[in-house]
């Protein structure tokens, strides 16, 4: 089944709303499957992520709230890690607590799958601060450490949502949008005025690799919706797919793309820009399937693709994004009807 899905924020500061709508939307479209004509197309609800509600609602705070022993506290230049646990932890936490409450409230009885989203330790160790001021990736121990934090806290809020909803599938993605930077070595240091060094990519595959795998046998996503994203070593990390922006994707991207789909790694296909709202889904299912043959893929792996936006939704309002997830659905519809 082509499904439908999203990448995880949303606008707006009110949880209930945003899950009530993302659970309409896509968990109510799984279950009219062979019962309405949909096309056998199916729908992949996510927990949103709404950054709007300030410090702790956004993807770095909320991952690093899941550390385990590993404290953090928000400064100016970012969230950092500290000595011991303080206020704007605790906010973060008791926004986690109130979205996992509102998630086993939305989803009493469910059984389809549920995707969550945490940052990906690379993506972390980008973002977090060292006490002495700079980035956790220039000191190869503590980016180890976080990432070990990280896996177990991953494995952590699993427990934790399996236990307010026994009956999920549930989809772990790590999202990693400084993953081409930390290994390019991009980054800027604290002061602005240099680069960092890039990472060893045979360290950073061993890192991302050891936390993807802390999901267990549950279905697993690496995010990264750079222009080039690295795609061998993504490919070797041990995930179920890889999400990528294909509006940005290069030819040489695509045969990346399609050497990971001949070796069984799905695809979550990012086509639907999110800042223009004139593309419908006529013209973004064409630009999917013009590049799909130009690649060699039997049609028939169009019902194996998720499609997405090509990122969050958060930057929209929000009846844009409801918007935007329907041609989202439309687009999947579109694609399953192709494949046959």
């Amino acid at each position: 089944m082509t499904v439908a899905s999203g990448i995880g924020s949303w606008p707006g500061t009110d949880i209930r709303e945003a899950a009530t709508i993302v659970r309409d939307l896509l968990a109510a479209l799984d279950t009219r499957e062979g019962e309405s004509g949909d096309g056998g197309v199916t729908g992949l609800p996510y927990l949103p992520e709404l950054p709007d509600r300030g410090p702790g609602g956004d993807l770095i705070g909320r991952t690093a709230a899941l550390l385990v022993e590993l404290p953090v506290d928000l400064q100016p230049m970012g969230w950092r890690l500290v000595d011991r646990p303080g206020r704007d932890l605790a906010r973060t936490e008791a926004l986690w607590r109130e979205d996992l409450d509102v998630l086993a409230e939305l989803y009493d009885g469910y059984d389809g799958r549920l995707k969550l989203a945490v940052a990906g330790p690379w993506t972390l160790a980008a973002s977090l601060w060292l006490h002495r001021g700079e980035r956790v990736v220039v000191d190869e121990g503590a980016a180890r450490d976080v990432a070990e934090s990280l896996a177990e806290g991953v494995r952590e809020l699993l427990a934790r949502v399996r236990r307010l909803i026994p009956g999920a599938e549930l989809v772990v993605q790590f999202d990693e949008p400084s993953l081409p930077a930390v290994l390019a070595g991009s980054l800027p240091t604290a002061s602005g005025f240099g680069r960092l060094r890039p990472v060893d990519p045979q360290l950073a595959l061993g890192v991302l690799r050891g936390v993807v795998a802390a999901a267990g046998e549950r279905t697993t996503v690496v995010h990264c919706c750079a222009a080039y994203p690295p795609l061998p070593l993504l490919r070797a990390v041990g995930a179920s797919a890889l999400s990528l922006d294909t509006t940005l994707l290069t030819p040489r991207g695509w045969e990346g793309v399609a050497v990971a789909f001949e070796d069984g790694i799905g695809l979550y296909a990012g086509c639907l820009p999110t800042i223009d709202g004139n593309a419908g889904g006529a013209d973004v299912a064409g630009a999917i399937l013009r590049s799909w043959d130009q690649i060699g893929i039997d049609r028939k792996g169009l019902v194996q693709l998720v499609v997405t936006p090509t990122c969050g939704l958060s930057g929209l309002t929000p009846s844009a994004a409801v918007s935007r997830q329907q041609v989202v659905i439309d687009v999947a519809q579109r694609l399953r009807e192709r494949a046959d």
